[in-house]
């Protein structure tokens, strides 16, 4: 019974939070770095939100950045979206950074919990492939980092004017301090609570979700081109969880789980290939590498660094079929590593690859051929136990006498034998060499007096 209650419980909750008639806002939670998860779990629920007739959306959001096409998707919806909309930093300790900025001067409302701040927009441009506001960008999108102008080629000129003219379109649209803004991407300025107050970047600072709701009910903004007054008060809010769908993107586009999906899917195929028939590896490496590719396309990637990973595999599984004393392995491990440290061309939190990880998987693939070596080595020093280098010098015995040929049985097989002396039956004689399926034998006490002398 108990157990029952604790699932219905939910349930009603929910039930009594969607009553018909019902005023409510809804309370979306935007945690760590800003991807596809995010934007697909946002994007989703600000639809839903519109269909719903919801007074409110309420962002609160604690980022470091994220993706650029990401966050230029969660912009768009809320630039287009027919319910308010109000970026809630927090809580207490919370940061809106890079791509968090640019969404808090997006939305209709901007607030900050006290001990928050947001700031350092700044695009650059990394090993030649533009990076935007947000820290990586996706498909070849930038990423951000420090100061862009300590480099003053054209391409960063355009990245971050581009960039500067964007995020003051923002401000402009929604009233805020363009300067400031405009500063935060050319300098990477970051502002406290307080001074982003000041500064009129923000709208207010309130201390919790009650306090949030109690400054915005009676303010009025300009939706769509339409003015409306926000009356929170006894609104009900609604708490909307990631479904399904957004756990699972989130858990794909992780760069690590990403990561693992490839090696398997790699590792699979080869297996499969290799042992033609066995199907359970192949079923489960196409799909791994299927899933790969897809969180591959969604993340910033940088494909010298995929073709490095690939290569190396490659070259480690040669060394299992052909042994090159440990230089295909080498060069593996060699490609490998590297190629896993560049694959995620990203400086953003969450969207790099565990170095941990890194250097586990490579000593255990190091290990693998290590093995595989030390195999080769103690194959090759093994004496022969079979085919026709193991039948020389074998010792047989005659199974009738005969002159110059007859039979022997060797190794529990009977043999057609050709001697150049006479033997007799049960006699002991030594293959000294083959002629087709005929043995060439000479008596033991023959050999061992032509040893003495």
């Amino acid at each position: 019974m108990f157990f029952i209650l604790l699932l219905t419980v939910p349930l009603l909750v929910n039930t009594f939070a969607a009553v018909p008639g019902a005023r409510t806002a809804l309370w979306l939670d935007i945690d760590g770095a800003i991807g596809p998860a995010t934007k697909d779990y946002v994007t989703r629920s600000l639809d839903k939100a519109a269909n719903s007739n919801a007074e409110l959306v309420i962002l609160r959001m604690d980022t470091p950045g994220g993706l650029d096409l990401s966050m230029r998707d969660i912009i768009q919806h809320i630039l287009s979206s027919p319910v308010p909309v109000v970026t809630y930093v927090s809580p207490s300790g919370a940061r809106a950074a890079s791509a968090g900025t640019y969404i808090l001067y997006a939305s209709h409302f901007a607030a900050m919990a006290p001990a928050t701040n947001l700031g350092a927009a700044t695009p650059v441009q990394i090993g030649g492939v533009p990076a935007m506001p947000g820290g990586g960008g996706e498909k070849g999108k930038p990423r951000e980092s420090g100061d862009a102008s300590s480099n003053g080629d054209a391409m960063t000129h355009k990245i971050v004017n581009d960039a500067t003219a964007y995020i003051r379109g923002l401000a402009e649209l929604r009233g805020r301090n363009a300067d400031w803004a405009e500063k935060a991407v050319r300098e990477a300025a970051s502002l406290s609570a307080t001074q982003a107050l000041k500064l009129n970047v923000i709208d207010f600072i309130a201390k919790d979700m009650s306090d949030l709701l109690q400054q915005l009910d009676g303010r009025s903004i300009n939706v769509l081109g339409q003015k409306k007054v926000l009356h929170t008060s006894g609104l009900v809010l609604r708490h909307e969880e990631p479904d399904w769908r957004s756990q699972l993107l989130a858990t794909i586009t992780n760069p690590n789980v990403a990561y693992i999906l490839m090696l398997i899917g790699i590792y699979g195929l080869i297996f499969e290939f290799a042992n033609p028939g066995t199907f359970a590896p192949g079923i489960i490496g196409a799909i791994s590498l299927l899933l790969a590719l897809y969180a591959f396309q969604l993340l910033p990637v940088n494909y010298t660094g995929l073709g490095l990973i690939i290569l190396g595999v490659i070259l480690m599984v040669a060394e299992a079929f052909v042994p090159s004393v440990g230089a295909l392995g080498i060069g593996g491990v060699v490609a490998f590593v590297f190629g896993s440290i560049i694959l995620m061309d990203s400086g953003v939190p969450g969207y790099e690859i565990s170095v941990p990880l890194i250097a586990g998987i490579a000593l255990v693939s190091s290990i693998l051929f290590t093995l595989i070596l030390v195999m080769v080595f103690r194959a090759r020093r093994r004496p022969v136990v079979s085919g026709q280098e193991e039948m020389l010098g074998a010792i047989a015995v005659v199974m009738s006498d005969f002159d110059t040929q007859g039979r022997v049985r060797v190794h529990s097989e009977i043999w057609n034998a050709r001697s150049t002396v006479p033997v007799q039956q049960g006699q002991k004689v030594q293959v000294t060499g083959r002629d087709g399926l005929i043995l060439l034998v000479r008596p033991v006490e023959v050999q061992e007096k032509e040893k003495l002398s």
